[in-house]
C-alpha cells in the first residue's frame, strides 16, 4: 500500500472537535481535544469516543467511569487548541477556560455550546487509541443552536492548513 495514498484517503474522512472532560474525587482533572466521536445507539443512547491509549485523559476517565464530551462550535479553534496540551487547572478554569462541574462530576466547559456527559460502558483496547463507549445520562444546549445542529460544529477544516488527523 502507498502510504501517500492511504494517509490522503483516510484525511478525507470528517471530524467534528470536541473536548472530552474528566475528575476524578481527589480534584484530579483531565480535559483533551478529541475529534473521534460518534453516536452508536439510539436507545439507550451511546457515543463512542477514541481517546489516546497513553493520555492522563483516558487514565481519569477508566478510573471514573464517567466523562463529558463538551462540543466546540464555529469560531472556538483557540478553545481546541488550548486542549492539545495537558490539562491544567486553576481556580474555576481549565486551560483558561471556566467550568462547572456536571451532574457526573465531569468538567463542563462554560463556553461550550453543548455538552453530553456519559457513564463509560465499555473501553476498547486495541492500537494507539482507545474507544470509549459511553451512555449518554445528561445533555444541555448553553447557547441556542441555529439552523442545523450538525452545522453547528467546529470541524477539523477550520484549524487550519497544517491541522490533519488520519492515515
Amino acid at each position: 500500500m502507498d502510504p501517500d495514498i492511504k494517509k490522503t484517503a483516510l484525511r478525507m474522512i470528517p471530524y467534528g472537535i470536541y473536548v472530552a472532560t474528566a475528575k476524578n474525587a481527589a480534584g484530579e482533572i483531565a480535559a483533551a481535544t478529541v475529534n473521534w466521536v460518534t453516536q452508536t445507539s439510539f436507545d439507550p443512547p451511546l457515543v463512542v469516543v477514541a481517546v489516546k491509549a497513553d493520555s492522563g485523559a483516558l487514565t481519569l476517565i477508566d478510573e471514573t467511569r464517567h466523562f463529558a464530551l463538551n462540543f466546540l462550535g464555529k469560531g472556538q479553534q483557540g478553545v481546541a487548541f488550548a486542549f492539545f496540551k495537558p490539562a491544567a487547572a486553576d481556580d474555576g478554569t481549565i486551560n483558561g477556560e471556566a467550568y462547572h462541574d456536571g451532574m457526573t462530576g465531569a468538567p463542563v466547559l462554560d463556553g461550550a455550546p453543548a455538552n453530553v456527559e456519559c457513564k463509560v460502558v465499555d473501553v476498547v483496547a486495541h492500537g494507539d487509541h482507545h474507544l470509549v463507549v459511553g451512555e449518554v445520562v445528561n445533555a444541555q444546549v448553553q447557547v441556542p443552536i441555529e439552523g442545523r445542529p450538525d452545522e453547528a460544529g467546529l470541524h477539523m477544516n477550520e484549524l487550519g492548513d497544517n491541522v490533519f488527523y488520519g492515515g
